[in-house]
């Protein structure tokens, strides 16, 4: 594939591929979430805090979710080695940057609700983000499809799949969903009468059920059942998510007051 920015291009600085996309997805996310919160007039200097949380509980988490891989500890890496180089997980990494915001706002004293300013930028930035997966690491399982990525010897050798054989190209599936989560929050969701908040809960249910089913095409290790760590995960998460946004349903808190919704067509 292609490990670095001189590999993927032809030429340049061999920067690190995967690196070089999370940066502009960070960039990209950050301009969305600016332009969210100044239409929604959440421009309270604290809102910068809850950024740094949830990058600060991103970037731990994503690491320690995929840490205890072993009911063996001596075959899991020592904390500081997981920590450094240890594999990122996706989905830790929104369950760090959720609980990261949670400390920052009980730290900074802020009380609103703040999902509605991060899901678009969210989504955003796993469209970016997955280009870098899709460039450097293994793109799925075989598919009988023509259209299915071909490794070579060399590519299949490093990331530990099977050369010749056309396999799924699991994260384009992934950016076409996000890409198709990105328009319907920012063009749509956003502009409806959800209750504050709640568009992250929407999106986040949508993208863990998504990703339980890709997780069948994916190449990761399974572990148990048939089932990988990342199902296994989500096996648990995903009747959570689905219920409470059912039981807010129910009881007519997933929609936003009319007071609320006025002040924010007025701030558009």
């Amino acid at each position: 594939m292609f490990p670095t920015l001189q590999d993927l291009l032809g030429w340049g600085p061999p920067i690190d591929t995967h690196s070089v996309f999370v940066g502009l997805a960070m960039l990209a996310a950050g301009l969305v979430f600016v332009v969210e919160s100044r239409r929604r007039g959440q421009t309270d200097t604290r809102v910068a805090a809850l950024v740094l949380g949830a990058l600060a509980g991103a970037a731990i988490f994503s690491r320690l979710g995929t840490w205890a891989q072993h009911l063996d500890p001596s075959q899991n890496l020592d904390l500081v080695t997981q920590l450094t180089r240890g594999n990122a997980s996706v989905l830790s990494a929104l369950v760090g940057a959720w609980l990261g915001v949670h400390v920052a706002k009980r730290i900074v004293k802020y009380p609103m609700r703040t999902g509605d300013l991060f899901a678009p930028a969210v989504a955003l930035a796993m469209v970016i983000g997955r280009f870098g997966c899709l460039f450097t690491e293994l793109p799925g399982t075989p598919t009988g499809a023509d259209w299915g990525i071909v490794l070579d010897e060399a590519a299949a050798a490093k990331l530990g799949g099977p050369a010749g054989v056309p396999l799924h190209p699991s994260f384009v599936y992934e950016i076409a969903f996000q890409a198709a989560a990105f328009v319907a929050l920012w063009f749509w969701l956003r502009h409806k009468p959800i209750a504050a908040g709640e568009t992250l809960t929407i999106y986040i249910a949508a993208y863990a059920i998504f990703r339980f089913f890709v997780e069948f095409v994916r190449g990761n290790e399974v572990a148990w059942m048939g089932l990988t760590r990342p199902q296994m995960f989500l096996l648990l998460t995903v009747p959570l998510l689905v219920a409470r946004l059912a039981w807010k349903a129910s009881r007519g808190r997933l929609a936003a007051n009319r007071e609320r919704m006025a002040v924010d067509g007025a701030r558009s």
